[in-house]
């Protein structure tokens, strides 16, 4: 089922002619995948919905080895699909939403608040920008946030790409206020 794996780090170092130290570092883990109900519809679409728990846990934990941190240092993280043009949305969300959330979520220890997640039909070399929130407290600001992934020869009509990106920090320089990585309650995935 899976054609391709691919894991890309960014750090930012430098921002707004300031040294960013530690540097700020996100991570992708994308899997481009064979979309077994391209060009027809379906009305069961467990297979999607049972590869997407498998591609949390495998994408999730490459994310994280990627960072070279443990599980609980990661801060942020998000998903996102992008279905080949003879596939429907309707992948994406079975493999998004269903059940990729708590496989992930063990990936990076507790994960309270929900995963930001996208979506978009499109074809070879399609970017999409995975969203990204704190995964323990979604009012934190200075997590909110995305990076950009894109497969040059993904999806082709009958793939999709799977995209989890997990992060170590938040944004380089975040002064917009709000509730701040030290008072989060981690009680209801908000706070």
């Amino acid at each position: 089922m899976i054609r391709k794996l691919l894991t890309m780090v960014e750090e930012t170092h430098r921002e707004a002619d300031q040294d960013i130290k530690p540097p700020t570092r996100k991570a992708a883990a994308v899997a481009v995948i064979a979309n077994p109900f391209a060009g027809r519809h379906v009305a069961d679409l467990e297979e999607l919905i049972a590869a997407g728990e498998m591609l949390g846990s495998l994408l999730g934990e490459r994310a994280v080895r990627a960072l070279g941190i443990a599980p609980g240092a990661a801060e942020s993280y998000g998903k996102a699909a992008i279905v080949g043009e003879d596939g429907e949305l309707e992948h994406a969300a079975a493999i998004l939403h269903p059940k990729l959330g708590a496989p992930l979520r063990r990936a990076v220890e507790k994960g309270a608040a929900l995963v930001p997640s996208a979506k978009k039909r499109g074809g070879m070399g399609t970017a999409i920008d995975v969203p990204l929130g704190h995964k323990d407290a979604a009012f934190v600001r200075s997590h909110f946030d995305a990076m950009e992934v894109r497969v040059p020869d993904a999806p082709r009509r009958d793939e999709i790409v799977v995209a989890v990106v997990v992060t170590d920090s938040g944004r380089p320089l975040p002064r917009i206020g709000g509730l701040q990585v030290s008072d989060i309650e981690g009680k209801d995935g908000l706070r």
